[in-house]
């Protein structure tokens, strides 16, 4: 419940929200508690006055973000872009305003695809991350139901299959499959891969990956990589740990790697790339979608050190 008010009064203050949760809304007649799960024929009956309602549910105010992602495939449920290099999928405390996900509400809204009057409670997302500097295809459902459905197709690690394109130090003759627990320090923004054969322990997530070399040439490897779990920089983690980590990668690479990579092909952050996206067997209201293929190529700057390296 305390989920609904904070999207239905979306200027109202935390406080304000709980204040409103203990002493002036009821659900069905009878007061509930903010983890309360509203169900589908709930009747909630919010008691404030007018003045306060338009007050708090007001939208706030911002600028349109300037369009930077390429539309890869759209219909009336679902949009799947491609994110250029250095854009943070959505905001966070040094960026909120241009990010993907504001771009994609203000093409949404512009195509009137979306109204964010009418909408109280379902706002554009996307059902997939990718870091700022990986690029790549990211989805986003439309509307409220085929964002829900999105959402749980993921969670299955069944449903869809994730493809990404990289090139990592060394070279690698035989396909990989990686398994492993990770835990991560938020602070520092980066997580540790653990001895699979060890112990788990609490905060622990573990991470599934395969590998399969596409081309090997002068110390490096071209890989495409399947996750079948999505952690937080789960390809750039495991990869490093199994002593191939990615081309430019300044968090989890050697500083010795680092400074080649910046010298021989002025690459200053991971080269990364969301490539592929192939739904399988899909229930529910985007089955059509099963058996579809998205693929967006890297960009120019990828294939220009790709050809470098392998020819």
């Amino acid at each position: 419940m305390d989920r609904f008010l904070k999207k239905y009064l979306a200027s109202a203050p935390l406080s304000v929200i709980y204040k409103i949760i203990r002493k002036d809304i009821k659900v069905n007649g009878k007061r509930k508690q903010e983890n309360y799960i509203l169900e589908l024929g709930d009747e909630v009956s919010i008691y404030l006055s007018q003045e306060d309602m338009d007050r708090y549910s007001a939208k706030k105010k911002r600028g349109v973000a300037k369009r930077q992602f390429k539309i890869i495939y759209e219909d009336e449920n679902i949009l799947i872009v491609d994110k250029p290099y250095g854009l943070l999928t959505h905001g966070d405390s040094t960026e909120r305003k241009n990010h993907l996900a504001n771009q994609v509400l203000d093409y949404l809204i512009e195509e009137g695809a979306y109204n964010p009057r009418s909408e109280r409670t379902f706002s554009v997302a996307p059902a997939n991350r990718l870091d700022r500097n990986t690029t790549g295809l990211v989805i986003f459902g439309k509307n409220a139901e085929s964002s829900r459905e999105l959402n749980r197709i993921i969670r299955e690690r069944n449903s869809i299959e994730k493809y990404y394109l990289t090139i990592a130090n060394g070279e690698l003759k035989k396909p990989l499959h990686l398994e492993g627990e990770m835990v991560k320090d938020e602070r520092k923004n980066r997580v540790k891969v653990l001895d699979p054969s060890r112990d788990t322990s609490k905060g622990t997530k573990s991470m599934i990956t395969d590998v399969a070399p596409l081309a090997r040439s002068k110390g490096y490897t071209l890989l495409e990589v399947m996750i079948l779990t999505g952690r937080t920089h789960q390809i750039r983690a495991q990869l490093a740990a199994s002593g191939y980590p990615l081309l430019g990668d300044v968090k989890y690479g050697t500083p010795a790697l680092n400074r080649k990579a910046k010298d021989s092909f002025g690459v200053t952050t991971q080269l990364l790339h969301a490539w592929k996206l192939r739904f399988k067997e899909i229930e529910g209201s985007l089955a059509y979608l099963s058996g579809k293929e998205f693929k967006a190529e890297p960009a120019e700057n990828f294939e220009k050190i790709k050809k470098t390296i392998f020819g």
